[in-house]
């Protein structure tokens, strides 16, 4: 390890491993994010200014924030600015779900980042999910989709999951499809949309599910939030938008103490991303956290044991995907349970190495769960030291994305 002083004259310890902070033009910068942005560490570069970037493709402009690279997008998947609004008239749309009363946006608000609220989202038939509704920011970047799934890497394939999902149901469009997609067929302003979104193929005006799953995800991939008051520090050339009480807290965030940087990383601040350049190489990485430990042996309640219920295999019980920390303020309650309800209980948590539970069918002691991951060995925090983390994760929300009137219901009375 070495040391640096900020410009604040205090030493930055540099571990080996994770997320740390750089130095640089007066400015602490992560070096995950130097490396998205192909910078070394160093001297002898500038700070990246706020020029953003506008890559264009044909019929879709990016609008992306200083920073972000393009995210991936299939090939058989163009973006277009008609499929994306076709996707936001779906997402929004109630009557895309077997029974007509729940729209994609009933557990994704946006005012909420895309979450709900709720410890565990409520199906079309009032069935409650075992795992909260994710944020949506950043969706497209992620390396794999859901909270514990190696297999799902396009937006195109998550789409199918809440529409088709049995256990638990979600939207319950399956043995509902053809009545789902008359309501769609039978709107004329649909039928232009699909149309035009799908022009270029060899009959535009199908309406079906594999097209439908096509413009949800055209319409999640412009979710991009990259105007909070972190990103005009580290951005848009504004060292003030952070407060010296955030300031302490992104030290700590990044810090070896805390280790919370070296699996909520990178832009996104939730792990491994994809970009447009480099969407096959990223591989996905989910982590246990010590959240329960219901057997002495790192065992997690049946009813959701993480990414070992999809591959079956022992070491996987209670691993997740690190979700975003991006307007991570406005999405309690936390954990892919919903089961921590603030921020400063989650601090406590990662403090304590893991929780324990006293009593009831989840009691155990996830401190010493003998599979949680490597990066949970506990740490003290001063109350003053957990306010100031909290106030930098407060940093990290971008009203701009959440009031953004591109993302709202159409539907709504002005």
């Amino acid at each position: 390890m070495g040391r640096r002083e900020s410009r604040d004259g205090d030493a930055e310890r540099q571990p080996t491993y994770g997320a740390t902070l750089e130095l640089v033009s007066g400015r602490l910068i992560p070096t995950s994010i130097l490396l998205a942005l192909g910078l070394s560490c160093g001297h002898g570069f500038r700070v990246p200014q706020p020029v953003i970037p506008q890559p264009v493709t044909e019929g879709w402009q990016w609008n992306l924030p200083a920073g972000f690279p393009p995210p991936p997008v299939p090939t058989d998947n163009p973006m277009s600015a008609v499929k994306v609004e076709l996707g936001r008239r779906l997402f929004h749309d109630p009557r895309l779900s077997g029974n007509g009363t729940l729209s994609c946006a009933s557990c994704h608000r946006p005012e909420w980042a895309f979450t709900d609220g709720r410890a565990g989202a409520i199906g079309s038939t009032d069935e409650v999910h075992p795992r909260s509704a994710m944020s949506l920011a950043n969706v497209a970047y992620n390396a794999t989709l859901t909270w514990a799934d190696e297999t799902v890497v396009t937006l195109e394939q998550q789409a199918h999951i809440p529409l088709l999902n049995e256990d638990p149901v979600e939207m319950g469009v399956t043995g509902s499809e053809e009545p789902v997609l008359t309501r769609i067929r039978n709107d004329p302003d649909y039928r232009r949309l699909f149309r035009e979104s799908f022009s270029k193929t060899a009959d535009p005006a199908v309406v079906d599910l594999d097209r439908i799953t096509r413009a949800l995800a055209a319409f999640q991939r412009t979710l991009i939030s990259g105007r909070s008051p972190y990103d005009d520090y580290l951005f848009y050339d504004n060292p003030e938008s952070l407060t010296d009480k955030a300031r302490r807290g992104m030290r700590l965030f990044f810090s070896p103490r805390l280790r919370c940087s070296e699996c909520h990383e990178g832009l996104t601040f939730s792990g491994p991303v994809r970009t447009g350049e480099d969407a096959s190489q990223v591989e996905p990485v989910f982590h246990n956290t010590g959240l329960y430990n219901v057997d002495g042996r790192g065992g997690y309640p049946k009813r959701d044991r993480g990414l070992l219920d999809r591959t079956g295999n022992p070491a996987d019980m209670g691993r997740f995907r690190a979700p975003t920390l991006r307007n991570i303020a406005v999405t309690a309650p936390y954990m892919h349970d919903g089961s921590i309800p603030t921020l400063a209980a989650v601090l406590d948590h990662y403090a304590a190495g893991g929780r324990r539970i006293d009593e009831g069918p989840n009691a155990g002691d996830g401190s010493r769960n003998p599979l949680k991951a490597a990066q949970l060995t506990g740490f003290t925090l001063s109350e003053a030291e957990r306010d100031d983390v909290i106030a930098f994760l407060g940093s990290l929300t971008d009203e701009r994305f959440l009031n953004d009137p591109r993302f709202l219901d159409p539907f709504a009375e002005p």
